[in-house]
């Protein structure tokens, strides 16, 4: 594994808190404006849901200047789930604004702290909207590696931040820790919320304690892929937006069997590091 030039933002402590319990929280890693370009390509999104909502006939009422916590979860409150699940449990739209946040340098040197100064940008990224009520909000005990079980890839480390204050009551996440250690333990894909998420056994979690952890909108919670987490229901009536970000060494698995990811950071080839044209016309690196 590539791990040259390892700099980064990361205190001694808390890189020594990571590789011992295989999390760390940065409270207020990133400020309103950083977080600006991804809340605008949330936005359009919405938008486009609302307008074939609409057009549907489904809604009376678009609800163009309902605030941004409360438009999505507003349009399918008399809505089924199987409406809202039409379009996803989770976006991977390729909007500008998701480059601009998976480029940032304040992620990317957090990460680097802990996997070094070659970053790659796994290509599985989600923006997830937590909507009340939804039984596809609440997401299982699961590894993330259970997505990938046969990628040459280690480490990977997700960067989970959300856009509103995230804790128990709107559905924050939950995690096991010191569990990244665990082999990638037997799952099966749920059924109880139609999305077909990956699931682990309770007898399967055994007695290792559970943190919860609520934090403000604009923090970030790195974790590894083997670490067990979950999250619980939004039982609020707002929507509970979060992004999950995935980055690895540049010598690691791409993953092309989920989609195309690209170069973020790179101290050896920097004339490499993927531009946002690069990553709309799924290219994974800079070409002259």
């Amino acid at each position: 594994m590539i791990k040259s030039h390892t700099s980064g933002s990361l205190t001694t402590e808390q890189t020594q808190f990571y590789e011992e319990q295989g999390y760390l929280i940065i409270p207020h890693l990133l400020s309103k404006e950083d977080l600006a370009s991804a809340r605008e390509a949330m936005t359009q999104k919405v938008s486009m849901i609302a307008n074939e909502l609409f057009a549907d006939g489904l809604i009376p009422d678009k609800l163009e200047h309902r605030p941004f916590q409360y438009r999505l979860a507003e349009l399918f409150q008399n809505l089924s789930a199987e409406n809202f699940l039409k379009y996803g449990r989770s976006w991977r739209d390729r909007i500008p604004g998701y480059f601009t946040l998976m480029s940032n340098p304040k992620i990317l040197d957090a990460v680097e702290s802990l996997i070094g100064g070659e970053l790659f940008a796994n290509p599985v990224y989600n923006v997830r909207p937590k909507v009340p009520k939804v039984a596809a909000g609440a997401v299982p005990w699961h590894q993330d590696k259970s997505y990938w079980p046969d990628a040459n890839a280690n480490p990977v480390i997700t960067v989970w931040i959300p856009l509103v204050d995230a804790n128990e009551v709107n559905g924050c996440l939950h995690i096991k820790p010191q569990t990244h250690r665990k082999r990638v333990l037997k799952w099966h894909r749920e059924t109880h919320t139609g999305t077909g998420y990956t699931a682990l056994k309770n007898s399967q979690l055994g007695k290792t304690e559970t943190v919860a952890l609520p934090v403000p909108a604009g923090s970030a919670i790195l974790f590894n892929d083997r670490c067990l987490h979950m999250s619980t229901p939004n039982m609020s009536n707002e929507v509970r937006w979060s992004v999950d970000l995935r980055y690895q060494p540049t010598d690691q698995d791409p993953m092309l069997q989920h989609g195309t990811g690209f170069l973020a950071r790179s101290h050896q080839f920097p004339a490499r590091v993927a531009t946002l044209e690069d990553w709309l016309a799924g290219r994974p690196e800079h070409t002259e």
